[in-house]
């Protein structure tokens, strides 16, 4: 069992005010969370893996769903807390557990924070909480290897190739990947992938 990384968890304690109003000019209408909510169960349970803010359980409560914002940081949770149809847990990856409990789960940047070793054992624990032929969404910054951003922030990259493979490995089946590049809360440009899968 691996525990979150303090100095990332330092970071998004520190600046989770600012990652907020981030969050809220770039997720309202992202297309590819409507995609999602579009593909779950109407009224479905559905958990937001590493919510930040919540800002797209928000979104995913506005539209009927019942969301569950998980996330490591005590500051973020705080802020998901006073968003109306929204629970919170404070939780790490570590602590997901059960089966067939979710309509969809929602992970948008968030296990790029695991270590590459613990990467499987989370899609695995995700698959199993995933009800069949639900969907799952996953979006990671593409790259090699392991880093810290200028935040101090930890990182695993990953390439196409690897994360599709990763994926089938887990169980899921990969039907929509997108590629783009924007700037991140360290203000620097950076290239990320995301895939649209179904349990």
């Amino acid at each position: 069992m691996s525990r979150p990384d303090p100095e990332t968890l330092d970071v998004y304690n520190d600046k989770a005010a600012e990652y907020a109003e981030s969050s809220e000019r770039h997720l309202r209408q992202d297309p590819r969370l409507l995609q999602f909510i579009d593909a779950c169960k109407q009224g479905g349970r559905v958990l937001d893996l590493g919510s930040g803010p919540g800002t797209a359980s928000a979104v995913m409560a506005t539209a009927g769903l019942k969301p569950l914002a998980m996330d490591a940081s005590a500051e973020m949770i705080a802020l998901a807390d006073q968003l109306p149809g929204v629970d919170t847990r404070l939780a790490s990856f570590d602590q997901l557990s059960g089966v067939d409990i979710y309509d969809g789960i929602w992970a948008n940047f968030s296990l790029l924070h695991a270590p590459r070793t613990e990467f499987p054992r989370h899609l695995a624990a995700l698959r199993q909480a995933l009800r069949p032929n639900a969907p799952f969404y996953i979006a990671l910054k593409l790259g090699k290897g392991e880093a810290r951003d200028a935040l101090r922030r930890y990182y695993t990259y990953y390439q196409e190739d690897e994360l599709m493979d990763l994926l089938r490995s887990a169980g899921f089946a990969p039907h929509n990947c997108t590629t783009g590049e924007s700037l991140g809360l360290d203000r620097v440009m950076a290239r990320w992938i995301s895939v649209a899968c179904h349990g």
